[in-house]
């Protein structure tokens, strides 16, 4: 073929390429950034296998008609009491709070209530245990149909909520005009980009992440933070935080009552965190390697001019904790001794139980994406915000619109939600690796992920681990964390704490309610699973950030004199938040 016909056909390939790559990323917005194909996949799988499956659909069948009679039954016995509370048909899970209001329990509304949780018990039965169904779909058609039936849920609507009808009548309409009103405002500030209603009640650097420091390194990635010592003499080995950079770094620095770097100074210890940029466009090409390499790395480097022959308690949070992992492997591939033991919070490093946030993530899904953010150059928080909510659509959706706009009250906002809606964006480029290397090829688990072109892997780490899992978490379930006894080879601590993603890790002592196990498991020492872990370890009252700071404690060398803030012969670059953080 001619040169001149080879670039022809090169131009009409690439030509096709664009056209769906627009093609897509159109249908990426569409869709809020859900693969309808993806979905459509899995809802086919099902639906050919229950077609095919004449006794599961029998029993449905039959479970559908007893619970009919169920429901008729309830019926006569609700018209027979004359205001008698009557047997109920089903009894909600212990985690649904939907109907616990007494106004629930009067003519019709207990009819509408049993019924709906009968339909959801039978959609429950609908979308599990198909034979031959793919796993991956049953279980999205599970979430699926759950996400349905949160949204017709009867307390969802005005002339179906007993409690929003009496506070209209008691209030003749006013909750309804101050709903409309908190509706409109949260509106207009979701258009204007402007933070959630009471968010500006907590501002960066004077109500939150107010904890004293100098920023010492700045560069294209990240500002590096070391916090001015409270103590006369500080712990010989300081501590570098690296949060994930899917958030703001101050979740580690909340208020002064809650703040984790606080705490770990009032205990003695010298103090850095990495505070990552806020990415724009400009960043599109910005990958993983530039995440270790301008990010940890430069940090380590930073930490050992200012403090020479200082080994380094490394602590990594979310994401933070799985790029630590990366890292970590590399310096023993390397010989790099210059940590002295890895803390991970809600750290996984086996992405093949995910939990929900998985059902996301599949080549249809994350092709869609790449599409998407290949013309925007980032990964966006609206995206981010939107699957996150999804995982727990009653809590941090349905339940907040019904106090809202039908009762009225508006719910006040502490200074973790407040963090929470401060977002951030993802380069392209490193989403897309982050999704495919880690997500769907799962390479670090199994000893192909890449550092300077040569794999590593997690278990040449030889230092003492400190792991913490918590119990209601939806982005890393606390099962999947566990699995990092699999990988770690030597002495590792794992605690699993009350809270979720986020408030478990913000676990200040004397918070009221808060509980945790910790057990060491020992090199040799026989594998447990994760219910046997469960069984067999105590309970403890209290906050785990102290069994934390003694574990470092019994880790670390002498007190010494505090070093000074930022590098010898060099002026510190700006006080604490620093930049970075404020960046929108």
């Amino acid at each position: 073929m001619p040169p001149s016909s080879n670039r022809r056909a090169v131009d009409h390939q690439a030509a096709a390429r664009a056209t769906d790559e627009y093609f897509h990323a159109n249908q990426a917005r569409a869709f809020g950034s859900i693969s309808p194909t993806s979905l459509s996949l899995a809802w086919l799988d099902w639906a050919m296998h229950l077609a095919a499956s004449p006794g599961k659909r029998t029993e449905l069948l039959r479970l559908a008609t007893s619970h009919q009679r169920e429901l008729a039954r309830y019926l006569y016995d609700c018209l027979k009491a004359a205001g008698d509370p009557a047997q109920a048909c089903i009894t909600p899970p212990e985690t649904d709070r939907r109907f616990t209001d007494p106004a629930w329990c009067r003519w019709p509304y207990n009819l509408l209530s049993q019924g709906f949780l009968l339909s959801q018990a039978w959609w429950e039965e609908a979308t599990s245990d198909l034979p031959g169904t793919d796993p991956r779909h049953m279980r999205q058609i599970s979430f699926w149909a759950r996400q349905w039936l949160d949204m017709m849920s009867p307390g969802n609507q005005l002339w179906t909520n007993p409690v929003a009808i009496d506070r209209t009548i008691t209030e003749s309409g006013m909750n309804l005009l101050r709903g409309g009103g908190y509706l409109l405002e949260d509106v207009v500030r979701r258009q204007a980009k402007m933070p959630v209603a009471g968010a500006d009640r907590f501002r960066v650097g004077h109500d939150v992440a107010t904890t004293p420091g100098k920023v010492v390194l700045r560069n294209r990635l990240m500002e590096l933070i070391q916090y001015a010592p409270t103590t006369p003499t500080v712990r010989r080995e300081p501590i570098l935080l690296v949060p994930a950079w899917i958030m703001k770094y101050y979740i580690l620095d909340l208020s002064p009552h809650n703040s984790l770097v606080r705490f770990l100074i009032d205990q003695g210890y010298t103090v850095y965190c990495i505070s990552w940029k806020n990415p724009t466009d400009q960043d599109a090409e910005l990958g993983m390697d530039d995440y270790l390499r301008n990010g940890f790395f430069a940090a380590l480097d930073t930490i050992g001019r200012i403090q020479p022959e200082r080994r380094v308690h490394a602590t990594g949070y979310c994401l933070g904790g799985t790029l630590l992992s990366i890292a970590a492997a590399a310096m023993a591939r390397n010989g790099d001794q210059r940590l002295a033991s890895i803390s991970l919070f809600t750290t996984q490093i086996d992405f093949s139980e995910p939990g929900e946030i998985g059902l996301f993530i599949d080549d249809a899904q994350v092709h869609m994406l790449e599409a998407q953010m290949r013309r925007r150059g980032y990964f966006s928080a609206d995206q981010m915000a939107g699957a996150f909510q999804m995982l727990r659509s009653y809590d941090l959706l349905w339940s907040r619109a019904i106090h809202e706009y039908l009762l009225g009250e508006r719910r006040p906002i502490n200074d973790l939600m407040a963090w929470n809606a401060d977002t951030t964006r993802m380069p392209a480029r490193m989403h897309s690796q982050y999704l495919r290397r880690l997500y769907l090829d799962n390479d670090l688990s199994a000893g192909r992920y890449p550092v300077d072109g040569r794999p590593v892997s997690i278990s040449d780490i030889r230092l003492p681990v400190f792991a913490v899992g918590t119990v209601t978490d939806h982005v890393a379930p606390w099962r999947s964390v566990y699995k990092l006894h699999q990988f770690f080879p030597g002495e590792l601590s794992f605690v699993l704490t009350s809270g979720g993603h986020n408030a478990g890790i913000v676990n200040e002592p004397g918070h009221p309610r808060r509980q945790y196990r910790i057990r060491v498991r020992q090199p040799g020492d026989p594998s447990l699973s994760p219910d046997e872990w469960m069984a067999s370890t105590p309970v403890h009252d209290g906050s785990w950030w102290t069994a934390w700071s003694q574990w470092l404690a019994d880790r670390s060398g002498p007190s010494e004199a505090p070093p000074p803030l930022g590098r010898p012969g060099r002026k510190a670059l700006e006080d604490a938040p620093g930049r970075y953080v404020l960046e929108t």
